[in-house]
């Protein structure tokens, strides 16, 4: 997995974009089945699993790093106006 560096003139309050690898049939139905299932976009559905899985399985550290992170994300949707959920158009 890699992280995409932003420019030096980038707004350092975005979170970096992370890239993976993963066929596209595998990406393309993973995208279907967060939508119709979890009523969510792919990005969330794997961020919510990081934090599944670092609460069941984490240590002390990694549970700290767990938190921050927590801490980040709320900074961020409190700067943006918490920045709601998009719904889909009518008819989708």
């Amino acid at each position: 997995m890699a992280t995409e560096k932003m420019s030096e003139d980038a707004d350092s309050t975005h979170t970096p974009i992370r890239r993976f690898r993963a066929p596209d049939h595998l990406w393309e139905a993973y995208e279907t089945v967060c939508k119709r299932v979890f009523s969510r976009e792919r990005s969330e559905d794997i961020v919510e699993h990081m934090r599944t899985v670092i609460a069941e399985h984490g240590n002390a550290a990694e549970l700290a790093k767990l938190e921050l992170a927590e801490q980040e994300l709320e900074e961020r949707r409190a700067r943006k106006g918490g920045r709601p959920r998009k719904t889909p158009p009518a008819g989708e």
